[in-house]
């Protein structure tokens, strides 16, 4: 029996070599993405979301993690976060991300969405990308 994941295949669909938006300060902000690239949609009121925005991400390794959000911090939560959060609702519908939480796992050499799925948390996630990492 194969373990249970939160995702089928990747829609197939090319990705951006950079995301832009806002701090929740109100700079503006661009990543550039160099490696492989986990982008995290979260929101308020979302447990997994609120793991990622307070987590140290140690689960994650070397990955590049950068946590989007549509909107702004609207509820407080993220106040004292130990991850930046980037106010960028144009990256992810560049990214073909529908609905926080979600994630999407970026190769920016071959500008693709490698693999996706729904955020329930830090080490749900990172053990869900770890086949697709360079070893």
């Amino acid at each position: 029996m194969s373990p249970v994941r939160s995702f089928d295949a990747p829609r197939a669909r090319r990705a951006p070599t950079s995301v832009s938006g806002r701090t929740l300060g109100g700079e503006s902000v661009t990543h550039e993405l160099h490696g492989p690239t986990l982008v995290v949609a979260v929101k308020s009121s979302c447990d997994g979301c609120r793991d990622f925005v307070h987590s140290d991400l140690e689960e994650l390794g070397d990955v590049t993690v950068l946590i989007v959000s549509p909107t702004d911090d609207l509820l407080g939560e993220w106040e004292g976060a130990a991850q930046p959060v980037t106010v960028a609702p144009d990256a992810l519908d560049a990214l073909g991300v529908r609905w926080p939480p979600f994630y999407v796992l970026i190769d920016p050499e071959e500008q693709r969405v490698v693999v996706e799925g729904v955020v329930f948390g830090p080490a749900q996630v990172a053990a869900e990308i770890a086949p697709y990492l360079p070893r």
